[in-house]
C-alpha cells in the first residue's frame, strides 16, 4: 500500500482532501482509481489509512479510515550533527540516515567543510533536504519527520544543550567503551570529507564528547552516520 506524506490535519471518519503534491504523485503518477487505498501521515504522530473516494481533473480526496499509533521509531533518540559535503554525499547522508531512525540533524560548518549556505541560509538547499527526508519516511514507514535544521558552526553547536551520551567520530584516536552504559538520548558528531582537525575533536572532548573509531578503516562522511546508526540500532536492539 503506498504511504504519503500530507501538510494537513488528519482525523478517522473524516473526508479530506488532497494536497497538490499527494495528489500528483499518486493519482496522476500512479494512477490511482476511487476505492484504491493508501496510508496517509502528518509527522504528527502515527499514520492513517484511507480510502480514494472522488477524483477530479485537478483535486481528489479521501475518507479517513483508520488510525495505527505506531511510529516505528528506535528504542534510543539521536541527534545527529553532520558537517556538510557536497552533491549527492549529503542527500544520501540524510535519506539513510532518517531510514535508521535519527530524530534530528544539525547541519554543521567546520574548517574543511566543503560548502557554505548563502542568502539566509539558503533556504532552497534546506528545504530539498527536508524532502529527503520526508521522502524517506514514506519509505521506511517511519511517521514522525527528523527535522533538517539549519547550519550553525561546530564550535556552536557543541556549546548547546545536548544529551548526555556524545560521541565524535574520530578514526585514529584513543577511545573509551563508547557502547557501555549508554543513555537512550544520544548526539552524534561527524566531520566533513577530509574529517574534523585535531583542535575540533579536541574542542568536542572537552564538551563531554567521547571518540569512537568504527573498526580499522576510515569512513566517507556520508558512510559514517549509516555504519554508526546501525550500531546503535543493533545495540538498542539487543537490550
Amino acid at each position: 500500500m503506498p504511504r504519503f506524506y500530507i501538510e494537513t490535519d488528519l482525523a478517522v471518519e473524516t473526508t479530506v482532501e488532497l494536497t497538490e503534491t499527494v495528489f500528483h504523485h499518486w493519482v496522476k503518477v500512479l494512477r490511482a482509481q476511487v476505492g484504491e487505498k493508501a496510508i496517509l501521515f502528518n509527522g504528527q504522530g502515527g499514520e492513517y489509512e484511507v480510502t480514494l473516494t472522488a477524483v477530479a481533473k485537478k483535486s481528489a480526496s479521501v475518507l479517513v479510515n483508520s488510525f495505527n499509533p505506531d511510529n516505528r521509531t528506535p528504542a534510543f533518540t539521536a541527534l545527529l550533527g553532520q558537517v556538510m559535503s557536497k552533491g549527492d554525499r549529503m542527500d544520501y547522508a540524510i535519506q539513510k540516515a532518517v531510514e535508521l531512525g535519527v530524530a534530528q540533524i544539525q547541519l554543521l560548518t567546520s574548517e574543511r567543510c566543503e560548502m557554505r549556505l548563502k542568502y539566509d541560509r539558503d533556504q532552497k538547499k534546506l528545504d530539498h533536504w527536508q524532502g529527503i527526508a520526508i521522502a524517506a519516511c514514506e519509505q521506511c514507514g517511519m511517521n514522525l519527520v527528523p527535522q533538517i535544521l539549519a547550519p550553525l558552526s561546530l564550535n556552536e553547536w557543541i556549546k548547546t544543550e545536548l544529551p548526555q551520551s556524545k560521541f565524535v567520530l574520530a578514526p585514529e584516536k584513543e577511545q573509551a567503551d563508547v557502547l557501555k552504559d549508554i543513555s537512550p538520548d544520544i548526539a552524534l558528531l561527524i566531520g566533513p570529507e577530509g574529517g574534523l582537525n585535531e583542535a575540533e575533536i579536541d574542542q568536542a572532548n572537552q564538551y563531554g564528547f567521547k571518540n569512537w573509531c568504527i573498526g580499522d578503516r576510515i569512513l566517507r562522511t556520508e558512510t559514517a552516520p549509516v555504519v554508526a546508526l546501525s550500531i546503535l540500532n543493533y545495540q538498542s536492539f539487543k537490550k
